[in-house]
């Protein structure tokens, strides 16, 4: 059997590239949009395994074609199923952080077209989910003491009594249930952070 190098400074490189790109999206994009810290593990750690089994894959010579790298995005996507329920923009960057760690991998081409290639996937992800296209629209659930603002022609009132109990930018609300019994209502607020 013929000796493999696996560490050699083009896996030093993609490694890096991978690593960076990682740390654009979930640090400065990521958690800049949504301010959640609790998946930063599985996102990083999922990206690093990828990124290994497929470069470990290609250089071994076990990755036949692109139907691989399929064959192996959705063996870890089916991971997803057997764990807590996730957000569909959570389920979205696990996707893409998959994809990243197979791109930066066995993507063929010279450092710079990986670079460019990663840069454009995180270009597309800030555009879209950034606030720059529209601004990313936030929901609650609040429960409202007493009755009196919840009658549609004072809905005026209402969001003007939750945006100063809570400090938030509403643009809008909906009631959920009202119980008469305990003189309180579930609203919904939108809001924009």
């Amino acid at each position: 059997m013929e000796n493999l190098q696996l560490f050699t400074g083009y896996f030093f490189i993609r490694l890096l590239i991978n690593t960076t790109a990682m740390i654009i999206l979930i640090r400065f994009i990521y958690y800049h949009t949504y301010n959640k810290r609790n998946l930063f593990f599985t996102f990083f750690l999922l990206n690093f395994v990828v990124f290994l089994l497929a470069f470990m894959l290609e250089k071994a010579k076990a990755f036949s074609s692109l139907s691989s790298a399929f064959g192996l995005l959705a063996a870890f996507s089916l991971l997803r199923f057997r764990t807590e329920t996730l957000s569909s923009k959570d389920m979205t960057y696990l996707f893409i952080i998959m994809a990243l760690g197979l791109i930066n991998s066995v993507m063929m081409g010279t450092v710079v077209e990986i670079a460019i290639v990663n840069g454009m996937l995180l270009l597309a992800v800030y555009i879209v989910d950034g606030n720059i296209l529209m601004r990313n629209q936030k929901t609650k659930m609040v429960e409202y003491e007493g009755l009196d603002n919840i009658k549609p022609d004072k809905h005026h009132l209402l969001i003007e009594d939750l945006k100063q109990r809570t400090g938030l930018n509403i643009n809008r609300i909906s009631v959920e249930q009202i119980d008469f019994t305990r003189n309180r209502a579930e609203i919904k607020i939108y809001y924009y952070s």
